[in-house]
């Protein structure tokens, strides 16, 4: 499977469902990826579809192994959809609708992702 070598790039190739590339293959993710690609401040993370799962990593490519998994994530399925805090170690809420689950990761970023969007980047509402 071909890795982006960008975040850029990254959302692209999530969005487009580009063949051979990360969630290119499940069918649950297009409402999931286009809600997340709305949202500015996750437009600046790298997108790393896993496990039924879409993440949200820090940086692209090269990454330490493993990589850096420490942001709030959602788990893809039919709604309702499912947010957890990195490491499936707390249940953060249950969404009705793509836009809700991204919300709900937005509303559990680090302050400092928050903080080094501020000014630049204007939230949509959840």
């Amino acid at each position: 499977m071909s890795e982006a070598p960008d975040v850029e790039t990254a959302w692209t190739w999530l969005v487009e469902r580009r063949p051979g590339t990360r969630g290119w293959f499940d069918d649950t993710l297009p409402p999931i990826a286009a809600a997340a690609y709305a949202e500015p401040v996750l437009r600046r993370l790298f997108p790393f579809h896993t496990h039924g799962t879409l993440k949200f990593i820090r940086d692209a490519p090269p990454w330490p192994e493993p990589p850096v998994d420490d942001l709030p994530f959602i788990l893809l399925g039919e709604p309702p959809y499912i947010v957890y805090a990195s490491g499936y170690g707390t249940r953060l809420g249950v969404a009705a609708t793509a836009d809700d689950a991204i919300g709900l990761v937005v509303a559990h970023l680090p302050p400092e992702l928050i903080d080094d969007a501020a000014g630049s980047i204007t939230h949509r509402e959840a």
